[in-house]
């Protein structure tokens, strides 16, 4: 650690040389600086920061003071003082204490557990239950993962479903649901980072109308999903993951399920007035004149013409108030205090917040760099901009499996990516668009299922009972597999022009019959 520490001292020294360079190449610097020391550090605040303040130098002339002075008044202060980052940081830590809430309570168990009991215990089925409680904690990418292990892994080990299999199917559909899901943990700062993206190439948009068209475009995301329900309903056992099931045999442990029967409707309850309540939410303060009669455009228009950012607020503050009071008697039988537990879900997302603040004041120096217009020029005569998506995918999935931290390469990609794209598109809001945004989730993700520095993969570990390496050791090749059609069949194709739709159709056609022409071993049960 001495020796990254010294590596990254010397990089961030660098900066002081490059001041008197004119050259324009020195605006992304404090890119180079930030992703160096995220992957030398594993810390994404720390590695955000560092780029930070090496803008912060440039644009100061070198001068450490005036770098200090500038980086308060002029990018910090801004920041925080905007409605809407300061819509999206309450946002964001109000989701974190609904969802310790609803993980206390304990309906959502209360759901898997009364399902489990009346169906048939074969390890298809265990694994299905696993696949569609996964689906259904769509609004955080950490709490789906504990959850969801503790959840099902006594009576997954109970029908000899590994615990590496589990862990494989909890990691799966925690960032990737999360990272498409139009209320989650994630949005806020998906919105934040588009909006940056926008404000670097001073381009008016609607970050949320953004964001929704690009979820077609989420490819890799999408495949994971496919593949993981393609691996389950076939039984495709291939790589080191096959030993694991191989070796899997029914205990004679029973489920842990508790001798308290609880109820669900504190859990889906407020779940559903949140998903509802957002939905209503947008389309009353977008929509303009008569609300009915509904229609695809009418909905549409009003979901992009609406201020996300307080309607986000506004109903998860509800949705809060909900779950408060439906699980405070669940959450006071069980010995606990439902407002410690609401404080310890919004603790939880302190650091998130951070790294959000972080990338923010790492946007804004490279705003005063114009390092956008610098990479656009380098990029727009050496690249051909339908191969722009594709590259901005491979680097997000390299950036993020290396440093193990999917906000941060959100941060460091997204403010630079989306203004290119724009060059590339004469500043039209096209497909081309919202595949790089796309592209920058799903690299950003990839690096959350593979990487065994990433909070997400180890979480999914620990609830699962797996050492952190076998887990990425046995998930791995379903991931490059995901990776490559979302290469080969969704943003290749898609830079051209290519439909969203049509190529999800392609690269679910080709996942299905993936078991059929390879083989593998098939469970039955």
């Amino acid at each position: 650690m001495k020796r990254r520490i010294a590596i990254v001292s010397v990089v961030w020294a660098m900066t002081w040389l490059l001041v008197p360079l004119a050259a324009g190449w020195t605006a992304l610097w404090p890119s180079v600086v930030a992703l160096v020391s995220v992957f030398l550090l594993n810390r994404s605040i720390t590695g955000l920061l560092l780029g930070a303040s090496a803008g912060l130098l440039l644009l100061a002339g070198g001068n450490p003071m005036v770098a200090v002075v500038s980086g308060v008044t002029d990018h910090l202060w801004p920041a925080l003082t905007s409605t809407w980052n300061l819509s999206v940081l309450a946002f964001t830590l109000l989701l974190g204490g609904f969802a310790a809430l609803l993980e206390k309570g304990g309906g959502l168990q209360a759901l898997t557990t009364g399902w489990l009991r009346r169906g048939v215990h074969g390890g298809r089925h265990i694994q299905l239950s696993a696949y569609l409680l996964g689906l259904i904690c769509f609004f955080d990418g950490l709490a789906n993962s504990m959850l969801v292990g503790k959840s099902i892994s006594p009576m997954a080990e109970k029908v000899g479903v590994s615990r590496q299999k589990l862990a494989y199917i909890v990691d799966s559909t925690s960032s990737a649901v999360a990272c498409v899901a139009v209320i989650s943990t994630w949005i806020a700062y998906q919105l934040s980072m588009i909006r940056e993206g926008l404000v670097q190439a001073d381009v008016e948009g609607n970050a949320f109308a953004l964001f929704l068209r690009s979820i077609p475009f989420n490819f890799y995301c999408w495949f994971t999903l496919i593949l993981l329900m393609v691996v389950i309903l076939r039984g495709w056992d291939i790589g080191p993951m096959k030993k694991f099931e191989n070796a899997e045999r029914p205990s004679d442990r029973a489920l842990d399920g508790g001798s308290v029967e609880r109820s669900s409707l504190p859990a889906v309850v407020p779940i559903g007035f949140l998903i509802i309540g957002l939905l209503v939410g947008l389309y009353l303060d977008g929509a303009e004149g008569a609300m009915a009669p509904f229609t695809l455009e009418k909905v549409s228009a009003a979901f992009g013409n609406a201020n996300a950012a307080l309607v986000l607020v506004v109903v998860s503050l509800l949705a809060c108030v909900l779950g408060f009071g439906m699980n405070f008697g669940p959450i006071r039988d069980q010995g606990g205090n439902a407002g410690a537990v609401f404080l310890s879900g919004v603790r939880n997302l302190l650091r998130p917040v951070l790294i959000l603040v972080s990338a923010w004041l790492l946007s804004s120096t490279l705003k005063g760099l114009e390092a956008t217009d610098v990479l656009s020029g380098m990029l727009q005569s050496r690249l051909n901009g339908e191969l722009f998506p594709l590259l901005v995918f491979v680097v997000g999935a390299l950036i993020s499996f290396s440093t193990g931290t999917s906000w941060g390469t959100m941060g460091i990609l997204m403010p630079l990516a989306l203004p290119v794209a724009l060059g590339y598109s004469g500043g039209e809001l096209t497909g081309v668009i919202h595949a790089t945004i796309a592209a920058v989730f799903s690299g950003a993700v990839f690096g959350d299922h593979c990487s065994p520095f990433s909070d997400t993969t180890i979480v999914s570990s620990v609830s699962c009972g797996v050492e952190p390496m076998d887990h990425v050791r046995t998930q791995l090749p379903y991931a490059m597999i995901a990776a490559i059609f979302a290469v080969a069949v969704g943003f290749l194709p898609a830079g051209f022009g290519w439909s969203p739709y049509a190529a999800l159709g392609v690269g679910a056609a080709g996942l299905v019959a993936l078991p059929v022409v390879f083989g593998g071993r098939r469970t039955v049960g």
